[in-house]
């Protein structure tokens, strides 16, 4: 009886030996590919100490108790027989056997140490099952006594509640099933990750797709990162598709345990700009497809393949891919555009070129058309997924999709002359890109995840300096998002409430004598936001319609002129203080009011949108404090920092009000003359608020604004994009930075791994 065979002493007929990994590795070296050295602790091995420990007959009295549907009973059985195993001892023979092999590895290794223990059940990573992932693997174990006692932990995992259920349920007889333990030199990886020889998502065999993140690949497989992505195609090897992920996080050795792993933040670790910064370059992705297709050749049939990268390329596993359906057409891309609002939806085509039309878009619909407005608000709410032919990340369909969290695709040129109505398509908007048919690999679970969420418990919470805000549109949706751990609500926009509470044009109302209706509802859906975030704060941006959005509105046609740029038009401060205009924003003070003083909700402040001088500021706070809001200790009055003049003119604008929230949209659009709707511009990389420009225009706000203690924030889309904006933020010193719902988490994470990095670099 043999304890221990060496990878280039098997082949992948030794899965009795050595379970399903062991035997694919010796597989491997034997084609040739480079493998880490190894050995496999074989089945008979882990047999031999059941029989001469008694644990045998301790388990088969164990096994005869089971009961699948019973999951305490399982519970118990599990943690009786795992407990048995790993307090047994190992035979002397063994011992010594085992100790002779790791001595010899080591050497092979010139002098390393560290090893990766990994389970290997003889049922697993076979081609009609899947027991992938059921079984333990640890990590940078170091030394004979760690060495031990993780080969029998391993043995252990055996006989955890899913190993017996997932058995149990298969057919599969448990004194059949044994287990190697892999015992591998340890490759400490810069990168790593999966590839797939057939595209899992549309299941074309012509595709290879890769998944490449940072670190061990355990960071990829737990979900703990969005890997990058890369689709290949087989024939010629050059790269169809790369979508970077954001890596946030990485699992590396724990050099203070000397053993183990640790999760440690990107941004501190490698640097900031290696967060969405693509993994792999052209000439690895080349040598790791160049592997792959050699393994899927060897094989005869598709492949899902674990790789790392040190200085040099390994192959840590390969195995069947068990999950693939019977052959079905590849889906077919029709259209491409720009990521707004990712997620992956399916449904049909709805197209939208006549208003009227709208009542026709049914729940689950894909809604496409030339650029949505705020009428089409309440029918995006209930499609899966939107697409448009106009428009960039910042525009009307991009911010609303992301607001009320559905997949959304911006700029595709002529999707609304490809598509057709009544077409069965999925988007995949994370990628940019519509599918013809239904992707039959997208689960619902999935689907679903686009429209609800629960961050309650999301995992520890990083008290920061900086303050995190969550920007809102719909203010029903706060009852999902209330669990998020938002200091606080720095952009609430009123359009969605002109839009979808009101509908009718303030104008018309007050023709009509019916203000009120305006006030009584605006004051409900910002009280409803204002007490369910209490005592945080809520900053409320009053309208800031443009003339063209403002006529979609009932009555707007009758009351509003026709602009021919209302994108600088007759908008935002230059629309209330107007004699035409003014009782219109008098009903929004009121509302204000109305939840300040009879709703007793004192949290809430107001924001001035679009402000391009210092004079019209003087005239709406007059307004405001002849409605009874004036600033105060206990309500505020900020503006929105989006026109030049305001960073220009910082002093004296500084001199009126209490704080500034940069709109970095408008800003970028205005300081660098990029119409932020252009698609065109957009893919060409014209609007980016990490332009030079850009960001000096916010350090100088920044600086002078402190000058004369006035806070400053920032609402724009930018930071919800781009890691490396926020870090400038921070670095320059930023009260508050506000983002989408999604990105919340991940934005305080962030900053706190910032706020350390400077703290240390000052100690330093």
């Amino acid at each position: 009886m043999k304890y221990i065979k060496w990878f280039e002493e098997l082949t992948g007929k030794d899965v009795n030996r050595v379970g399903g990994k062991g035997a694919n590795l010796g597989e491997l070296s034997q084609l040739g590919v480079s493998v880490p050295p190894g050995f496999c602790v074989t089945v008979d091995a882990y047999h031999r100490f059941i029989k001469e420990q008694g644990l045998d007959k301790v388990i088969a009295t164990e096994l005869r108790r089971v009961n699948r549907d019973d999951m305490e009973s399982l519970k118990k059985i599990s943690t009786k027989i795992r407990n048995i195993i790993i307090s047994s001892k190992l035979s002397t023979q063994f011992e010594r056997k085992l100790k002779e092999n790791y001595n010899k590895l080591i050497d092979v290794s010139g002098g390393n140490s560290f090893v990766a223990v990994r389970s290997s059940a003889t049922a697993e990573d076979l081609p009609e099952a899947s027991f992938a992932g059921q079984q333990d693997t640890y990590l940078y174990v170091n030394g004979m006594a760690e060495l031990k006692e993780k080969i029998k932990m391993c043995w252990a995992s055996l006989w955890t509640v899913r190993a017996i259920f997932y058995r149990e349920e298969n057919g599969f007889e448990h004194p059949g099933v044994g287990l190697s333990a892999v015992v591998q030199l340890m490759v400490n990886s810069k990168k790593s990750g999966v590839l797939f020889t057939v595209n899992p998502v549309t299941n074309n065999d012509t595709e290879i797709m890769i998944n490449s993140s940072w670190g061990l690949g355990e960071a990829i497989v737990s979900g703990m990162v969005t890997p990058d992505e890369f689709i290949v195609d087989k024939r010629n090897m050059k790269v169809i598709e790369q979508n970077p992920g954001t890596k946030n996080n990485m699992v590396v050795q724990n050099t203070k345990a000397m053993s183990g792993t640790e999760v440690v933040d990107i941004s501190t670790y490698l640097g900031i700009d290696k967060v969405k910064k693509l993994s792999l370059k052209p000439e690895e992705i080349r040598e790791l497809v160049e592997a792959a297709l050699k393994i899927e050749n060897h094989y005869g049939r598709p492949q899902d393949i674990e790789w790392a990268y040190t200085d040099r390329l390994y192959i840590l596993q390969a195995r069947p891919i068990t999950t693939l359906k019977p052959r079905k057409k590849s889906l077919k891309p029709l259209v491409k555009g720009l990521s707004a609002s990712p997620g992956i939806g399916k449904g049909k085509v709805k197209i939208i070129n006549d208003m009227e039309k709208l009542n026709e878009v049914k729940e689950g619909d894909i809604l496409v058309t030339v650029m949505t407005n705020p009428d089409m608000v309440p029918v995006m709410r209930k499609v899966a997924a939107v697409v448009t032919d106009e428009g960039g990340r910042t525009c009307h369909a991009a911010i609303v999709s992301r607001e009320l969290g559905i997949p959304c695709i911006v700029g595709a040129g002529k999707a609304t002359d490809i598509l057709k109505d009544g077409m069965k398509v999925t988007v995949d908007a994370t990628r940019g890109t519509v599918f013809s048919g239904f992707n039959f690999e997208t689960s619902k679970e999935r689907l679903n995840n686009n429209k609800s969420h629960n961050y309650a418990g999301s995992g520890y919470v990083p008290v920061t300096a900086t303050k995190v805000y969550m920007n809102l549109g719909e203010p029903n949706l706060i009852d999902r998002y209330k669990d998020i751990p938002f200091d606080g609500i720095g952009l609430m926009r009123t359009e969605f409430i002109f839009s979808n509470y009101v509908g009718v044009h303030p104008l018309y109302l007050l023709k009509k004598g019916q203000g009120n209706i305006l006030i009584r509802k605006m004051a409900e859906a910002v009280s409803k936001v204002a007490r369910k975030i209490y005592p945080r704060k809520l900053v409320v941006r009053l309208s800031d319609f443009r003339t063209n959005e403002f006529r979609g509105l009932e009555g707007g046609e009758e009351v509003e002129p026709v602009e021919n740029n209302p994108m600088i038009g007759w908008r935002g401060v230059a629309r209330y203080i107007s004699s035409r205009y003014e009782k219109g924003f008098r009903l929004e003070c009121k509302a204000i009011k109305k939840v300040r003083d009879d709703y007793g909700l004192n949290n809430v402040y107001v924001m001035l949108p679009f402000v391009r001088t210092t004079w019209e500021v003087k005239k709406v706070l007059k307004i405001l404090a002849e409605e009874g809001l004036e600033r105060g200790p206990d309500f505020k009055v900020w503006i929105m920092a989006e026109v030049p003049s305001v960073i220009f003119l910082a002093e004296e604008f500084s001199r009126l009000i209490d704080g500034f929230s940069i709109g970095s949209n408008d800003l970028t659009q205005l300081i660098i003359g990029a119409d932020r709707d252009s698609g065109i511009l957009n893919q060409m990389g014209y609007f980016d608020e990490r332009d030079p420009a850009v960001k000096m225009a916010i350090k100088r706000l920044i600086t002078i604004a402190h000058r004369y203690d006035k806070t400053v924030s920032i609402c724009g889309q930018g930071p919800s994009t781009y890691p490396e904006l926020t870090e400038f933020l921070v670095q320059e010193g930023i009260d508050s930075i506000s983002v989408n719902p999604d990105t919340v988490f991940e934005t305080k994470k962030l900053v706190a791994s910032i706020e350390k990095k400077i703290i240390l670099n000052k100690l330093r």
